[in-house]
């Protein structure tokens, strides 16, 4: 099975190792600026992620500089190589305004609860169009690529390795038409349909009759990950960059916020039935 990998995810881990790899030789970043000669920032920027193309010329030297073995050196010089390939997200540059497809991209596992719209790898193409038109004014030209971009996104749940996806759905979101009533039948019927054949894929509703909850603040995704020296991600979607939460703290938050709304939420059979239930408002 070829090795499924995102250069969004292996800068990332780059960046990480090379900070470890510096702290464990005893250097500080202004020591080994210092040595290399360069400004106080480079390396700074370097171990947070804050950089497009690693040069491996640039990651050799820093490897020779903490001392790393032979086998180290090599493995972060692939990491370099890697990050400077284009996901196939790079194409919809004009689309995507983050970096979270990347990241989504490598994810093992990804849990995310809902609660204005159905997440993007379980959309409909029209559900998707809808969504889209929504804010602003958009040219067809332009829902249309956007469309494709996200049908896109979704062929990871159709590889052979996919990720673990968990989505709880507020029960609002399947309350809350977006486009015509066959739009929203065809969006039901397809969940109903994941709910049923695919093993990899979970779907939950969160009743209204609930109420309060820990997901009040609003939607988020946690995104883990099969490497160990990958940490998982917490992720709010934003209007503009998302708002990545990296610290085992913040993760933790969600990772507890999450465990309480899937145990609230119902069973995937019971929420298959209140989908075909819903049914009856798009008829």
């Amino acid at each position: 099975m070829p090795d499924r990998y995102s250069p969004t995810v292996r800068r990332r881990r780059l960046s990480a190792e090379l900070r470890r790899l510096r702290e464990e030789s005893g250097l500080t970043a202004k020591q080994v600026g210092d040595r290399l000669g360069w400004s106080g920032g480079r390396l700074t920027n370097m171990e947070q992620n804050k950089w497009k193309r690693p040069d491996p010329v640039i990651i050799r030297a820093l490897a020779g500089l903490y001392s790393a073995t032979p086998e180290v050196t090599e493995g972060l010089v692939l990491l370099a190589k890697q990050s400077r390939e284009k996901g196939w997200w790079s194409r919809y540059n004009d689309v995507f305004t983050d970096s979270y497809v990347g990241f989504e991209a490598e994810a093992s596992a990804v849990s995310t609860y809902q609660s204005m719209v159905v997440h993007g790898l379980l959309q409909t193409p029209e559900c998707a169009a809808a969504s889209t038109r929504i804010g602003k004014s958009r040219s067809p030209k332009t829902i249309e690529r956007v469309v494709q971009a996200r049908l896109e996104r979704q062929e990871i749940l159709d590889q052979d390795d996919p990720p673990k996806l968990w989505c709880v759905l507020d029960e609002s979101v399947l309350l809350r038409p977006a486009g015509d009533k066959q739009v929203m039948r065809n969006q039901i019927e397809k969940l109903i349909r994941l709910i049923e054949t695919a093993d990899h894929i979970k779907i939950q509703v969160l009743p209204l009759t609930i109420g309060l909850h820990p997901g009040i603040a609003g939607s988020f995704t946690i995104l883990d990950f099969a490497n160990p020296l990958d940490q998982s991600i917490a992720y709010i979607e934003t209007r503009t960059d998302g708002l990545y939460l990296e610290e085992g703290e913040e993760v933790q938050v969600h990772r507890d916020a999450w465990d309480e709304i899937r145990v609230m939420a119902l069973h995937p059979d019971a929420s298959a039935d209140l989908m075909v239930q819903t049914l009856k408002k798009y008829e």
